[in-house]
């Protein structure tokens, strides 16, 4: 789910009556399509009552089996970890627990929608975590007025979790919770707006870039939205080789350079864009958007999610065999067929049903995997950034082409190489409690990874779990 930031709208003067007719019905069958895959959405939520519940994982021949699991057994093993707080990532499910922690002020698309209409995505958010990577996540909606009230409260619950994923928190106060939740707690923290759809990002760039003969370091892109995923990918982008002086921003004011009018107030209001903003200047450039992506390599779009924000006339003022990434979410800001037909060679969305989709589920499941697996005490930058070459290799195993850059959810065996690569960068970083070999953590995450699908199907089969009832939308997948 891409963080979302404003950024410049078409102007004025453009609007439908200017869109040909050929765009026009792409644009009116997609938002038909999202309509569609939203009243199912609804449909089923409502017939499932939620997407996740809790079982058992110990068996319960009798009542008499709660002498071990509750009183009085379970004094002894309280008073181990009493004695070695540590003993709880052995004894208890804590080892595999993470928290999705949110106050709703930025959720998908939708903007504030606050904590308890928030609770749908984080529920999808969970089953995604146990499905892909084995992580038992639970919801965790938090209302606060403040982010110090929100940190307050997600460290009163940090006792419970082996990491705590941070989801769908407005920019920019997601970097400071972020960072200050980093330095209390002794778990993993991950804001995944920042450094999911970062890392996801970077690895299909990665991909485009052999794709279409360029590298990191001779690139020139925008990074066309300036909100949590962009500012992170900017940062892992630089750490990668990537020339700031070629990376160009845009917000909804412009090109975000080091003298621009706002950049004194940015410096309080949002220090990490002021860095950004002195570190690239501009990428050499000033204006709007279409100054900014004359002549560019690559365009990231992660703002607004309204078809047009990126224009055919912007693809077609770039380099040769562009790249563009469109990311907005529910709807990309470009039509992948509008982009291609004006000329992008690699064009990427955040949607699961487009070819490449660049998307956080491709990463924080493994990431979680790995980092839970080696009991790690933080995920530093160089955390992020292993995962993402793994993911890349991922899809180049199995072929790159322009409509394949990234592995897709299907690809599963996938995954458990990227938690080995993230739990062997864990042990290297000094931040593991746990220390194994890499096929030693490829084996127990490949063995951790493939137990969810084995448990819905069991489940399925002794009609555990109701079927999908029948819709527009069932077991097939939406074209």
């Amino acid at each position: 789910m891409a963080e979302s930031a404003t950024a410049p709208g078409p102007p004025a003067r453009v609007g439908r009556r200017r869109v040909v007719p050929a765009e026009e019905a792409i644009e009116k069958r997609r938002e038909d399509q999202t309509e569609v895959l939203g009243r199912r959405a609804v449909e089923l939520s409502r017939f499932y009552g939620g997407k996740v519940e809790t079982v058992p994982k110990v068996p319960v021949r009798s009542m008499h089996d709660f002498s071990l699991w509750y009183t009085p057994g379970v004094a002894k093993v309280s008073r181990a970890i009493a004695d070695d707080p540590d003993l709880a990532f052995e004894l208890t499910g804590r080892w595999n627990t993470v928290a999705i922690a949110t106050d709703g002020s930025r959720v998908l698309g939708l903007g504030d929608i606050g904590p308890v209409a928030a609770l749908p995505v984080m529920e999808g958010k969970a089953l995604l975590f146990k499905f892909l990577g084995g992580v038992d996540a639970f919801p965790v909606p938090i209302r606060a007025s403040t982010p110090g009230e929100f940190m307050a409260a997600v460290e009163a619950i940090s006792p419970a979790f082996g990491g705590i994923n941070l989801e769908d928190i407005a920019s920019p106060k997601c970097f400071a919770i972020l960072e200050e939740l980093t330095k209390r707690l002794d778990i993993p923290v991950w804001h995944d707006d920042q450094l999911g759809t970062a890392a996801a990002t970077v690895a299909g760039l990665l991909n485009a870039l052999a794709l279409t003969g360029r590298s990191v370091k001779d690139t020139r892109t925008v990074l066309l939205g300036a909100g949590a995923a962009n500012l992170v990918a900017a940062r892992i982008l630089i750490s990668l080789g990537h020339d700031p002086h070629r990376l160009t921003l845009v917000d909804q004011k412009g090109i975000l350079h080091a003298e621009r009018d706002d950049v004194d107030e940015l410096s309080v209001r949002n220090p990490w864009k002021y860095r950004l903003a002195l570190k690239t200047d501009g990428g050499g450039r000033t204006g709007d958007v279409a100054r900014a992506v004359e002549g560019a390599d690559v365009l990231v779009a992660a703002s607004t999610p309204v078809p047009g924000t990126v224009r055919p006339e912007h693809v077609r003022a770039m380099a040769r065999d562009p790249i563009v990434f469109a990311l907005a979410n529910p709807v990309p800001e470009i039509w992948p067929e509008v982009a291609r037909g004006a000329g992008a060679a690699v064009v990427a969305t955040g949607r699961s049903d487009f070819p490449n989709q660049v998307n956080n589920s491709l990463i924080f499941p493994a990431v979680f995997r790995g980092v839970l697996d080696a009991r790690a005490r933080s995920i530093t930058d160089e955390i992020v950034i292993a995962a993402a070459r793994e993911l890349a290799r991922g899809a180049e195993r199995r072929g790159l082409d322009a409509h394949h850059i990234l592995p897709t959810m299907e690809e599963s065996e996938v995954f458990p190489e990227v938690a080995a690569a993230v739990a062997d960068a864990t042990v290297r970083g000094g931040l593991a409690r746990r220390k194994l070999s890499h096929n030693e953590f490829l084996d127990h995450a490949r063995t951790l990874m493939a137990r969810p699908t084995r448990l819905v199907r069991t489940l399925a089969r002794a009609h555990l779990t109701r079927p999908m009832p029948r819709g527009a939308i069932g077991r097939r997948r939406a074209t």
